[in-house]
């Protein structure tokens, strides 16, 4: 692979206004695109493409959807040629940064004491996932959310959780309300039997400990379904 400032196409020849580091650094990343955001990170291009060609080659990967982008995995990123290893890691250690600020914002939020705020949160840590996973939040007498736990992840299809485990954690993280939460890949966000009935002995094991179960919401793409809201907990 030739470094950037060797090939013939090289955004060293190009316009200082419009090379994407110095772009940034006059106008800010928000006047950036994407592919040339994505370029900054590649860095190096090849002998026959620039770092914006390769990134544009990335975003059609993902449908020229971020959301979609972050579902990609590594190995997903190096189907591009041009893009080894090193660089499709940093694509995704920067993806994932973005997952935990929206993560990070949602938290800050005062009160987690609706659906909508809590499906919201619950949204930016779940939206990525390809497979089925079963979160739980703690939150304390105030409804802030002292932290989150990651029960199981199962197949495309289902997970279980463990109530031992959950009534465990919400105990070490001196949780006195918990939220259940999981994914359905599928999108559709209708509860199982299955889904039913291991919320109500998730319920009854945590009572014994004198904590509450508030919801189980389920995340399906850009909806959720909220237990609480259809009085099923």
């Amino acid at each position: 692979m030739e470094n950037i400032e060797t090939v013939s196409n090289s955004i060293k020849n190009w316009a200082e206004d419009d090379r994407p580091r110095e772009k940034l650094l006059q106008k800010g990343a928000a006047c950036l695109s994407n592919s040339e955001l994505l370029a900054i990170l590649i860095n190096n291009g090849t002998v026959n493409k620039s770092a914006i060609d390769l990134a544009k080659e990335i975003l059609k990967l993902g449908k020229d959807n971020l959301n979609e982008l972050g579902k990609l995995s590594t190995k997903d990123l190096q189907q591009v040629k041009g893009i080894g290893m090193a660089k499709a890691v940093t694509i995704a250690a920067a993806l994932e940064i973005g997952r935990r600020r929206q993560g990070a914002e949602a938290l800050e939020k005062p009160l987690m004491n609706n659906s909508r705020t809590i499906a919201q949160y619950l949204q930016s840590i779940l939206q990525d996932e390809p497979r089925e996973v079963f979160v739980v939040l703690f939150l304390n007498t105030a409804h802030k959310v002292n932290g989150y736990h990651i029960i199981s992840t199962g197949g495309l299809t289902g997970t279980v959780a463990d109530p031992r485990v959950i009534i465990k954690k919400a105990l070490d993280e001196n949780a006195t309300r918990i939220v259940l939460s999981h994914n359905h890949p599928s999108g559709s966000t209708k509860p199982s039997d299955a889904d039913i009935k291991l919320t109500q002995k998730i319920k009854s094991a945590a009572e014994f400990m004198d904590i509450t179960v508030l919801d189980h919401i389920i995340i399906g793409n850009d909806r959720y379904y909220s237990f609480a809201d259809e009085g099923l907990i």
